[in-house]
């Protein structure tokens, strides 16, 4: 699923990611393949220290452009990464319709953010994986049902299908729709300041990998 000729991540912990994509597959079915693949294909040989940074993939500072794209929030608003830079991005796909795996993604969410010092929070970007279902009204109400409509800085994306299977793609999320329900890939990537991936973790994650991950990211110089 990664792009030819992307830099690989430098470090990865095997057993950790064993057992997180077993719990995760379980979540989103056969999407979770699609982006297992995605991470595997980076992957490097294990290194015998710890990595700094505690996704299933990690990337060294600069290495990694997350890719590119421009899409309208909730509001109505123009949002584009490029626009984001100056302070890191937590970047995941969801379905506010979904009753099941994405509630739980979300209030993992929330739970990070709340512990966070504002001047250290993220911009949260949630990219739609229902187009048709992911109304405003419906976006508010599930932001609000699992406590991400919090105080920090929040855009919920959403355009045609055809611009968001291209963003989809882009980090490996399959999104497969069924007769009553959407599967798809759950993945958080972190994003730095500078507008480079620097680790991916699968859902269901550790909420104080994610909070140490972004001290370590907000203490990073521009």
């Amino acid at each position: 699923m990664i792009a030819a000729g992307r830099a690989a991540p430098r470090r990865s912990l095997p057993l950790r990611t064993l057992v997180l994509v077993v719990v995760a597959a379980a979540l989103v079915g056969t999407a979770g393949g699609v982006l297992l693949h995605r991470l595997r294909a980076s992957a490097a040989p294990a290194a015998p220290s710890l990595p700094e940074l505690h996704g299933q993939a990690v990337w060294a500072a600069g290495v990694r452009p997350a890719p590119a794209f421009a899409l309208r929030d909730q509001r109505g608003v123009l949002v584009s990464l490029g626009a984001l830079r100056g302070r890191p991005v937590l970047l995941t796909f969801l379905d506010s319709q979904c009753h099941s795996a994405c509630p739980i993604a979300g209030r993992q969410l929330a739970s990070v953010l709340r512990r966070l010092p504002a001047a250290t929070r993220p911009t949260l970007v949630v990219v739609s994986v229902d187009p048709k279902g992911d109304t405003r009204a419906g976006i508010e109400r599930a932001m609000h049902a699992w406590g991400l409509a919090g105080p920090w800085r929040w855009h919920w994306l959403n355009a045609t299908r055809t611009r968001l299977a291209s963003v989809w793609r882009s980090y490996g999320i399959a999104v497969q729709p069924t007769s009553n329900d959407i599967k798809h890939g759950l993945t958080l990537y972190l994003i730095d300041r500078r507008g480079y991936e620097r680790t991916a973790y699968l859902f269901p994650f550790l909420p104080a990998f994610v909070q140490g991950d972004l001290a370590r990211l907000a203490r990073e110089r521009t």
